[in-house]
This record gives structure tokens, sequence and C-alpha cells, in this order.
């Protein structure tokens, strides 16, 4: 029973290795590491299944020999084809290659001598093996290169422990495991070779290193062997008991069956056998579960946390809260070394940096939309994990994916979920790596996609909920200014009529001043009388001005009643000019009028008066923020004003000024209504520019473009019809 067991179990080894490395190959050809994966397990492969074939009942001594020298061939070079893969694995760089062509030179030589009496020098029985290799001092040497070359092997995963990064490093702990036992397994075939009486029980140990390697790389991207590993153990151990039990009872207990059952004995490890094969997925799921649940009591308990707060997200309004709340419960329950997020904004058409918890790295403010990173994540709209883009840059000279691997290491990224919200790309989550040394497991990845969906929706809540709120603001500010306008005709009548009364009584008492012999009064009251009369000329002076601006207001004020009519640009600077006086401070501008000789518009006075009002009055602010910014020496501010005629019905008219200019991101912007970047406290309600584009383009017919240089100026380029 023990040979048969021992055959089907080298058998199993072959055919299980040579399926699970086609399988791998099969999931990405062009995969380096997928391909030596799948050649370490060709050359297994083969060695199993050259003692598979030395044990067949029927077979002859002659070919028995022949298939020991093959196995032994491919044995040769397993530890070569191990060294490759490790090295591949742990992005291992060697500054001399001399290493890995000494490894290759050796295992091809004693491959080559396997096929001769060198190695394997005949066959013989030995305890339960009819055929069994015999070896002398060349399989001495071969015994020698193969442990050598596997120490080596070993050597350069311990030397990396320290330096890899903390998710390989977990990785490699269960690893070596697994590489310690399948080469214990392995060993274990040579002492009988030697004449010593032990038997290679352990070389089924094999299989399993093969198994759960293989179930880790394509699983778990050979990020948690230790779950491939438990998994794998609690399978082969439930079937072992499933398949082996039967059969163990069948041999040790065939007598007393016999006694009992008759010719029918044999029933009795069957009925056995298809009970315990009907128990043995339930047996393997129980176990499963309660190994995981231990494996992940700790994965569990912050996922059910992420789970409940993406829950309650959507009822947080302020949105620089939502994301300072989103990475603190992410940081602090996951335990991560880092965690930023990235939000669309869309006037800029830029993702942007809105809050992250850095512990001291250097992080990128800004991503445009033309980054491939951004790029992939608009199209892809799925999880990035670092160490995959790595290992696929590894195996492919696609510059896309190189610049995939550069971003994520800028931004110190381990995985990036993206963002969405139904078909919009809101921005992604980047978090770094676990401070556990962890790695992000499947049900991890999932639980964050979900977080991030719950998020997408809070976010723009949460966006919408403080637009409204801005821009009720704004309409409310714009309501109380379009009153003060309707009130301005009762207002400047009201006005006018103390004016008035003022002049009145200021004109009165000069009058009488001067009627008044005051020849009589002493020189104090003479001096007294003059000082008056000369502070009632300054009274009547000022109203006569605080007429004029409130004429101006009134002026500006009302709704342009007149229809569109010739106008000269000169005659239209000077009416706004008259306006602007009483808000900006003329003296501290030089503005320049650069146009002799020009035709004449055809518009509306009222209404392009409000125009080059609003490009005075924003030019001045403009100034004024350079000059409290900067404080340049012999800065002056300047607006020019240029015209001339584009084509025989329209003349083109710039404003420039030489103010703070407006940033890029903010550049196409500035007709949106309720948009400002007036910083003063007298800040803008964002409609001017927004009501002069109307002006010109609805109202006149003609066209305004925009151009600024942040720091350096503005400028407004009008078109408008000429009069005919």
């Amino acid at each position: 029973m023990i040979p048969i067991l021992y055959m089907y179990g080298m058998g199993l080894t072959a055919l299980g290795s040579f399926v699970l490395g086609v399988f791998v190959l099969s999931k990405g050809l062009r995969h380096n590491l997928y391909r030596a994966w799948f050649y370490f397990c060709c050359s297994v492969g083969i060695w199993s299944l050259g003692y598979f074939l030395t044990m067949l009942p029927n077979i002859t001594k002659n070919l028995a020999l022949l298939s020991s020298r093959g196995s032994h061939a491919s044995g040769a070079i397993i530890p070569v084809l191990f060294i490759r893969y490790i090295f591949v694995w742990l992005d291992i760089k060697l500054k001399s290659r001399l290493l890995l062509l000494t490894c290759y030179f050796l295992s091809i030589i004693l491959a080559v001598l396997s096929l001769t009496p060198f190695i394997v020098v005949d066959l013989s029985p030995k305890l339960f093996f009819r055929y069994y290799p015999v070896g002398r001092l060349g399989y001495v040497l071969y015994v020698i290169n193969f442990i050598s070359w596997i120490i080596v092997a070993h050597y350069y995963m311990f030397r990396n422990y320290r330096i890899i990064s903390d998710p390989k490093r977990n990785q490699m702990k269960y690893f070596l495991l697994g590489t310690i036992s399948g080469y214990l397994g392995g060993a274990s075939c040579f002492p009988l070779i030697f004449n010593i009486p032990i038997p290679p029980y352990l070389s089924i140990l094999i299989i399993v290193y093969i198994f759960t390697t293989t179930y880790a790389i394509l699983r778990y991207r050979l990020m948690d062997i230790k779950v491939a590993v438990t998994r794998t153990g609690i399978f082969i151990a439930v079937y072992t008991l499933v398949l082996g039990f039967p059969f163990a009872a069948a041999v040790w207990l065939k007598k007393w069956f016999i006694e009992m059952f008759e010719t029918n004995w044999w029933m009795v490890p069957l009925v056995l056998m298809a009970v315990l094969a009907t128990a043995g997925p339930f047996i393997y799921i129980y176990l499963n579960r309660k190994a995981e649940e231990r494996l992940f009591k700790e994965q569990k308990r912050y996922q059910s946390i992420l789970k409940q707060a993406s829950l309650g997200m959507t009822r947080i309004r302020n949105l620089q809260k939502l994301l300072n709340l989103i990475t603190h419960i992410v940081t602090k329950t996951v335990k991560i070394t880092y965690a930023a997020i990235y939000i669309h904004d869309k006037n800029a058409d830029e993702y942007l940096l809105q809050v992250s918890r850095d512990q001291g790295k250097v992080v990128i403010p800004k991503l445009s939309q033309d980054n491939p990173l951004i790029q992939w994540l608009v199209s892809k709209r799925r999880v990035l994990v670092y160490e995959e883009v790595k290992r696929k840059m590894q195996d492919t000279n696609d510059i896309i994916i190189k610049r995939l691997e550069e971003n994520m290491r800028l931004l110190c990224a381990s995985v990036i979920i993206p963002s969405i919200l139904e078909d919009k790309f809101m921005g992604f989550i980047v978090l770094g790596e676990k401070m556990s040394g962890q790695i992000y497991t499947t049900d991890d990845l999932n639980v964050f996609e979900v977080l991030a969906s719950q998020a997408a929706l809070a976010i723009e809540n949460a966006q919408f909920y403080e637009e409204a709120k801005e821009m009720q603001d704004q309409i409310s500010q714009a309501e109380k200014m379009a009153t003060i306008g309707t009130m301005a005709d009762g207002l400047s009548h009201q006005i006018n009529n103390r004016f008035y009364a003022l002049s009145l009584i200021a004109g009165d008492s000069i009058d009488t001043i001067k009627m008044t012999d005051t020849s009589k009064c002493t020189p104090e009251v003479q001096k007294m009388i003059e000082d008056v009369s000369k502070a009632l000329d300054r009274i009547q002076t000022n109203v006569i001005q605080g007429g004029e601006v409130v004429r101006g207001m009134l002026k500006y004020s009302r709704r342009g009643e007149e229809g569109f009519e010739p106008l000269e640009l000169n005659k239209i600077l000077d009416g706004t000019l008259e306006m602007v006086q009483f808000k900006v401070k003329l003296s501290d501008l030089d503005i320049v009028r650069n146009f002799n000789h020009i035709p004449k518009i055809r518009g509306n006075m009222t209404q392009l008066e409000e125009v080059f009002f609003n490009f005075i009055d924003n030019a001045n602010d403009a100034i004024v923020e350079r000059k409290q910014t900067f404080k340049e020496e012999n800065y002056r501010g300047r607006i020019t004003i240029s015209a001339s005629p584009k084509t025989e019905e329209t003349l083109e008219i710039i404003v420039e000024d030489n103010g703070m200019g407006v940033r890029n991101e903010d550049a196409k912007k500035v007709f949106t209504p309720f948009f400002t970047t007036k910083i003063s406290s007298r800040k803008g309600t964002g409609l001017g520019l927004y009501v002069i584009r109307r002006i010109i383009n609805e109202v006149h017919k003609g066209k305004i473009q925009f151009e600024s240089q942040y720091k350096t100026g503005t400028k407004f380029i009008v078109e408008l019809p000429i009069a005919k």
C-alpha cells in the first residue's frame, strides 16, 4: 500500500506542477514573474515524473534507469531556476552577473552529466522501492551543487529582508516557510541513495509548496501567502482525512470487516468514504471560516468601522470637515502611514489636493487632467496597487506603466482608489503602507471601493450645499445692491432737497454778511466774520459737488431708456470717469487714451458707461492688490485704452492694466456669475463681468475676450459695431 500511495503522490506532484505552471503562465504570458515560476514548476514536474515512472509496476530496468537519469537532469537545473525566480520576485539587480552565469554553467554541466552514469550509476532495490538510484562520487557533487545554490537563494532572501518594503517583508515570512518545507521534502530523497534507510516520505511537501505559492501568486498577487498556506493546509488536512481514513481502515481493519460482513466487507470503507466525501466540503468551509476569523480579526474590525462610517458621511455638509473625517478614520482605523484625497476642480480642470495626513511626506499639490495616472483612473475606474504596477513595469517597456509607477511613487501611494459617482469621476483617495507591514487584501480593497463611492456622494452633496449657500449669499447681496439702485431716484431727490436748502442758507448768509457794514466792528469781529464767510463759501462749493455726485449716482443706477445711437468713445470715457471718480482715486492712476480719429460706435450710452466703469473699477482693484502684495518701488498703476477698426463693421477696443492679473485656475471663471477674485473687505458681488458680457454680446451684438498674466496685468478685448 505504501509504495502505491508514494507512487501516486509523485504522480500528483508531477501533474500538479505542470498544470499549475501552465495555469500561471496563461494569466500573463509577458509577465516576467509568471514565466519564471512556470519554468521552475516545469523543472519540478519533470523531476517528479521521473520518480513516478521508475515506480510503475511493469517498467523495465532500462526504462527506469532512463527515467531516473532524466529526472536528475531536470533536478540539476531546479536551483538555478529557483534563484532566477527569487531575483525576479525581489527585483534584485546584481552588480556582477558572474554569480548567475556560474550557477547556470554548473547546473547545465551537471544536467548533461546526469544523463550519463557519472551521477546515477545504476538502480537497485531499496526499502519498498523496486528500482532506486545508486550514486557514488558524482552524486556527492550533484547534492553539494543542489544544496549550495538553494542556500545562496535563501541567503539573498534573508539579506533583502530588511531593505524591502513592509508588505513584501511580511510576504517573505510565509514564503520562506514554504520554500524551506518544499526543499526539505526534495532533500529527503537523497539519504536512501547513499543507503541510509530513511524513506523519502517528506517529498510530498513539494506539491504543497508548489500549490500554496501558485495560489498566492494568482489570488493574492503574492501579497498574502499566509492566507494561501492556511487555506491549502486546511484543504489538505480535510481531504487527507476524507481519502486517507477509508484506505487506512481497509488496510488495518480488513480482517475484522471480513469477520463482521464476510464477502461484503468492502462496502464498509466505500460507505465511509462516501459519508466523509459528502461531509468534507462542509468541514472545509467551517474550518476555513474559523481560521479566517482568527487571521483577519483585526481587518474585519476596521472593515466594519469603515462600512459604518461610509453610511454616515452623507449627513456632513461641510466639505473640509468631511474630507478631514475620511482621512482621520482611514489612518486611525486601518493604521496606515499616509492618506490623501484629491478632488476634481471643474473650473481649473485639475485634481487638487484637498487634505492629507502626511506625517512629513512631501505631497504633490495638484495633478493635471493630462497626467497619465488621471487618464488611467478615468478610463479604467478601478483600484491601482503599487506592487502590481511596479511588477508590470519590470515586465514591459510601456511608457504609460512607467509613468503610473513614477506618479504613485511621488504620491507615496501603496493603493489609489478612484471615487466615482455614477459615471462621474470625482477624484481619488491615496493610501500609504500599513504600519503593521500587512498588505491590502482583496476584502480591504472591496471595502475601500465602497468607502470611495460613498465619499463621492457625500462630497457632491457637500459641494452642492456650499455652492448653494455661497450663491444664496451672493444673490442676497446682489438684491441689496439692486434695491439700493431702485431707491436711488428717491434718495437723490431727498438728498438734493437738503443740498438745495443748505445752498440757500449758505447763500443767504453770505449775502447778509456782504450787506452788513462791518467797518465799525473790532478787528477780532471782522476777522471772525471773514472766516465765517469763507466757511459758507466752502459749504456752498461742497453742496454743488455733492449734487454732482448724486446726479452721477442717479445716472449710473438708472436703466438706459434711450435707444441706440452713434457714440464717440471719448464721450463714453468722459461720462465713465465722471462717475468712477467718486469710487476710485484717479490721481493715483495714469489713464491713457491711445487712439485718434476713430469711427463712432453704435450703442447705448448708459450701458457702455457701465461697461467701462466696471473695467476701470476692476483694474484699480488689481493695481491696489499688486501694490499691497509686492510693495514695488516706483510702481504706478496704469490703465491704457486703445481703439482701432478691426473690420469695416467693428471697432476693437483694448482695455489693459498693469495690476495683479488673474491666476490660471481662475481665468476660466471670470465671466461666471457670482465669481470674484477681489480680496478687499468690500468684496464684489461677482456679477460685474457677467453683466458686461451680456451687455456686449447680447445687447450690442459684439464680442469680448479676456487675457491675463498673473503678477503682470490683465487685458480685455472688446469688439463693438461701428455706427453707419
